[in-house]
């Protein structure tokens, strides 16, 4: 079974930094896609960055300039370096390969707060 292992979440101030990393199993197969997705508490899940098998990458809005997605030689691993991190970025996230259908890390939670 396809597992995919998040860690690096917890406690910062505002302003302070995080990098959460997400490795997957070493079953999966091909890997098209690699995102990273959040839920506040009340809130829909979003998508927050995006990276394709040639490395082509998207940021929401909201996250644009301040956090980055990366993955590792073997592309079996992806991290979000989060910076400038904000209140509003309080969250639980989730990576994802392959899209909505694919496969779910467990979710980390991000807790921005002085």
């Amino acid at each position: 079974q396809v597992q995919l292992v998040e860690s690096g979440g917890g406690l910062v101030q505002p302003g302070g930094s995080l990098r959460l990393s997400c490795a997957a199993s070493t079953n999966i197969g091909s890997i098209y896609t690699m995102a990273w997705y959040r839920q506040a508490p009340g809130k829909q899940r979003e998508l927050v960055a995006t990276m394709t098998k040639g490395g082509s990458t998207q940021y929401a809005d909201s996250v644009k300039g301040r956090f980055t997605i990366s993955r590792d030689g073997t592309k079996k691993t992806v991290s979000l370096q989060m910076n400038s991190l904000k209140p509003e970025d309080t969250a639980v996230y989730y990576c994802n390969f392959n899209g909505l259908w694919g496969y779910w890390g467990q979710g980390t939670q991000v807790t921005v707060s002085s």
